[in-house]
Order: structure tokens, then sequence, then C-alpha cells
């Protein structure tokens, strides 16, 4: 069997290499283009709609990325949380189909859990999909964290959607969430909004990002 054998002077031909710049130009790269930033100033909800406010989310990219920096709720023990619309935000109830677990702990080092969370899924439901629930409202709690959503504009195949999630909920632990599934429509997502189960969004931002391939 025959091997293939590189080295330091057919790697640098290959890959178009320039040692002296430390840049590389024969692999494939992609890069995230940030989209839309929006702040919350005692908000009801943030709202990121195709065509609407400068916003892109459509066929432009294949993978949007939303960023999620200190998320505060004005009001103690809600849940941050997002849902889909097919007509231009008009209405937000696209069906959903997810799985949820977190891994948390404690302040006082006196409590540790690591599970799926059932509550927290939804199964062909219509309702908003939990990012960060039992989120509290002192100046210390808040959430951040990432949501991707992958080629939305599709109207052949259902969207999917991750989350990774990191918040200081009411009772001062730490809870890191993961969040998957799926919006189960063929019909494209052109918005997503975002708020609390109850009460305003008191402060932070929300950016998107498309990603280039």
């Amino acid at each position: 069997m025959a091997l293939l054998k590189h080295d330091s002077r057919s790697i640098r031909t290959d890959l178009n290499w320039d040692f002296t710049s430390g840049t590389v130009t024969g692999i494939p790269t992609g890069s995230l283009v940030l989209i839309k930033t929006l702040t919350a100033s005692a908000s009801s909800s943030l709202s990121f709609v195709n065509g609407s406010n400068d916003v892109v989310l459509d066929s432009t990219y294949k993978a949007y990325k939303f960023v999620f920096q200190n998320m505060h709720p004005a009001t103690d023990n809600v849940t941050f949380q997002f849902q889909g619309s097919t007509n231009s935000g008009s209405s937000y109830g696209v069906t959903m189909t997810s799985s949820l677990f977190d891994a948390q702990h404690d302040e006082a080092d006196t409590s540790t859990f690591l599970g799926y969370i059932s509550s927290l899924d939804l199964a062909q439901s219509t309702s908003y999909q939990s990012l960060c629930a039992g989120l509290g409202n002192a100046n210390d709690e808040n959430c951040s964290g990432e949501f991707w959503l992958y080629n939305p504009s599709s109207t052949t195949f259902v969207k999917h959607f991750m989350a990774k999630m990191n918040r200081v909920n009411h009772n001062n632990y730490s809870i890191n969430t993961h969040i998957a599934g799926y919006f189960n429509s063929t019909s494209a997502i052109d918005g997503i909004d975002f708020k609390m189960s109850s009460g305003n969004i008191d402060d932070g931002t929300i950016s998107l990002y498309g990603l280039t391939t």
C-alpha cells in the first residue's frame, strides 16, 4: 500500500501557506457576519424579523447565530424563552419538538444535578421554548449564551436549532443548559421572538450573526 507523504515544502505548496504573514489560503473558511444587535431596556420582547430594521433572516446564510449577553428580567423566577414565525412576525406559534438537559451547582456547594428536564421540553407544541428557566432578577442574576438556527428559509425541510445557555437562577444556582430541537414546519422561518414568561426584559443584548461558508 502506497503512503502519501507531505513535507514542509509540499504542505506549503498545497495550502498556499505564507510563512511570513501566517495566512493560509488553500483551505475553505467561514466567518460570522454581524447582522443586528438589539438592546433591551424594560422591553416586553426582542424580535428579529427578516426585512425589518435591517434584519436578514433568509437564504442569505444557511446558519444563523444569536448571542445573548446578560439577559436580566424585571420579574423574579421567570423563564427566558423563544418562538418562531412564518408570517413576518404577525404571530409566533410554530410547532416545535425539543429536548433539554441541565448541569447545575449551587453557591453554597451543597447541591449538584445533571439530567434531562422533561418539564422544559416540547412535543409538537406551539408554546415558547425555554432557554433559561427560574431566572432571578437580582443584580447578580442573569443569563448568557448562544442559539443556532439552521437553514431557516428552507421550504422543503424542518428547521433545526441548538442552544447552550448559562444562568444564575433565583436560588443562586449556576445552571448550564443545553437545548436542541426543530421547528416542525416546511414553511420558512422568517422571525424569532425572545421574551420572558412574565414581565419585561430589564436589560441585556442579543446579537444576530450569519455564518458564511
